[in-house]
């Protein structure tokens, strides 16, 4: 008899069954591991607690078994028998005991003389435990202190100084940090925070620096007269007996965001006639691959065509500048240029009474526009008429643009200029106000400042003469500028001088701006270096009258130089030739 033996086989635990495991248990005995950490956290903090509330209630039953005239802090005011600070250490940690003590003003007894010859109604006595470590934590305790009879609350020299803190809106600030200093030496003798924006300082006869501010906050002070001769808000004196009230305003600060601008600008048409997208009209004449020539039959070259831009209507048109064209006539061959407007009813040839030989027609780059009436000539087009008398050959037109002032701003950089607030600290010596902010600032490479930290205030921004800058005017406007409390405002300068120079950097073939050009101008006392803007353009003022030499570098282009005549507002168009 035979016996058969089937073994079953066993079965075990792939790795990813084994890591889900393990991280289930990991998560398990993590969160009971974190229970019992937060368990003996709250266990440690919760006896370190008991016994700083130990320690303080001992302070406490210490300050009213003191006599009355005992109880103050040593070396302040009022002056008593209690440590300004102490430490004791049990259960092996270190707990710090900073006591504090101020009279009390109450108000139902009478704040000042004459109403109360004693201003000094009670004592307030604050106990505050503190203790270091992981642990850490901090309780505090006050407890008043009543005079047993009005001998005993007069008994105390020194007075009260009052200080309250307003906002904006004449409303309390909420928690202001009041600073009570020595004048001469600096030394802090006292603050608060109070809630209600109003505090009451116990403190011995003589003269205070007050300081109050708060995060974000702008902050006031007080001044001595070795500061400012007359001050506005000068270091009070306490009197004995004598309640002296004072009051401070801070509000959220606040910013300006300033641009330097030029009040002009210069834009373009133009056409490099890579497609005929901006031509209205044209006959016998063909558009392709940046170039217009006259068009070919059976393999000659038509002997006339012409081409017509389409409309170039500026919006914000201050004066028409100039038209300029880049051609090649061979022997033979011939493009005059002609300007047209829109007459009401057509289009028409600008009159020579307004344009001398626009009948007849241009053929040298460029062509002033800039006598011709805005408002009769709002809008123009312009035309191109090819000939030829060799039918074998084609003069060819490679571009053309038009230039105009406009009153779209052009950034001036690096400009040097005065910001002045209106509040005042005090007079001088000879009766001149004194500002508490007047500050001579400079904007970026690219015009641009952002001014942080401002209090709310009216501001004037004004450019020193001597700078051959003049402040045309300003946006918002008019001055001074009010700046409301917790605001960013945005504000624009525009300048102007009897010479400047606006050049314009371009792509020879597309005529697109080029960005971030490198621009130098320089003669002898003059060597400026700027880059242009994301329309080609950097603008250089002030300048001087004379002839300046320009150098122009730009990465992926060919550099190039020429020589510029400032006198007057002059514009400069450079094209760079692309490196293949």
């Amino acid at each position: 008899m035979s016996i058969e033996i089937k073994y079953k086989p066993l079965e075990s635990f792939t790795l990813i069954e084994v890591l889900v495991g393990i991280a289930l248990m990991l998560i398990v005995f993590l969160g009971i591991f974190g229970a019992y950490q937060l368990g003996f956290k709250v266990l440690g903090l919760s006896k370190n607690k008991i016994t700083a509330t130990a320690i303080l209630n001992g302070e406490i039953e210490k300050i009213r078994n003191l006599p009355y005239e005992s109880i103050g802090v040593q070396g302040q005011f009022p002056d008593g028998v209690l440590a300004p600070v102490s430490t004791v250490t049990l259960n092996n940690i270190q707990y710090q005991i900073e006591r504090r003590v101020d009279f009390v003003v109450d108000s139902p007894d009478g704040i000042a003389a004459p109403d109360d010859d004693c201003p000094n109604d009670y004592k307030k006595a604050e106990i505050k435990v503190s203790w270091p470590g992981d642990l850490a934590g901090e309780i505090k305790f006050s407890t008043d202190v009543a005079p047993k009879n009005l001998a005993q609350e007069c008994g105390t020299g020194g007075g009260i100084l009052s200080v309250s803190v307003f906002d904006a809106q004449g409303l309390m600030v909420s928690s202001p940090l009041i600073e009570i200093k020595d004048p001469i030496t600096g030394q802090t003798l006292k603050t608060a925070t109070p809630l209600d924006g109003k505090h009451y300082f116990s403190l011995a006869p003589a003269t205070y620096k007050i300081l109050v501010s708060k995060t974000n906050y702008s902050s006031e002070r007080t001044y001595s007269t070795e500061e400012v001769t007359t001050p506005e808000n000068p270091h009070p004196i306490v009197l004995n007996g004598q309640l002296t009230e004072t009051s401070f305003s801070i509000d959220k600060l606040s910013s300006f965001s300033v641009d330097t601008l030029s009040p002009w600008g210069q834009d373009f048409f133009s056409d490099s006639f890579l497609d005929s997208s901006k031509i209205s009209e044209f006959q016998n004449v063909t558009v392709s691959g940046g170039q217009v020539n006259l068009a070919k039959i059976d393999s000659q070259y038509q002997n006339s065509g012409y081409l017509i831009s389409i409309s170039i209507s500026p919006g914000d048109l201050i004066k028409w500048d100039k038209f300029s064209f880049s051609d090649l006539e061979p022997v033979g061959t011939q493009i005059l240029y002609q300007i047209l407007y829109f007459n009401g009813t057509d289009w028409a040839l600008i009159p020579d009474t307004d344009l001398p030989g626009n009948s007849f027609g241009f053929g040298v780059s460029p062509i002033d526009l800039s006598r011709l009436n805005t408002t009769t000539y709002s809008q123009i087009k312009v035309k191109g008429n090819l000939s030829t008398t060799d039918l074998n050959f084609s003069p060819t037109l490679y571009d053309w643009q038009v230039s105009w002032i406009n009153s779209q701003a052009i950034p001036i950089p690096n400009v040097t200029f005065n910001l002045r607030g209106e509040k005042i600290i005090g007079k001088d010596q000879n009766e001149n106000p004194v500002y508490k902010y007047s500050q001579n600032l400079t904007s970026n490479s690219s015009g641009h400042l952002d001014i942080f930290n401002l209090e709310w205030d009216n501001y004037t921004f004004s450019v020193d003469p001597a700078s051959n800058l003049d402040l045309v005017s300003t946006d918002p406007s008019p001055q001074p500028i009010g700046l409301a409390p917790d605001t960013n405002l945005a504000v624009r300068l525009y300048l102007d001088s009897q010479n400047s120079l606006l050049v314009t950097i371009k792509n020879s073939e597309t005529l697109e701006p080029v960005f971030s050009a490198s621009v130098r101008l320089y003669k002898t006392g003059y060597d400026q270096t700027q880059y242009t803007n994301e329309k080609g353009q950097t603008y250089f003022i002030p300048l001087r009258i004379g002839d300046y030499s320009l150098e122009v570098q730009a990465a992926g282009y060919s550099g190039s130089s020429a020589n510029v005549s400032v006198s007057g507002d002059v514009t400069k168009t450079v094209t760079l030739e692309q490196i293949e």
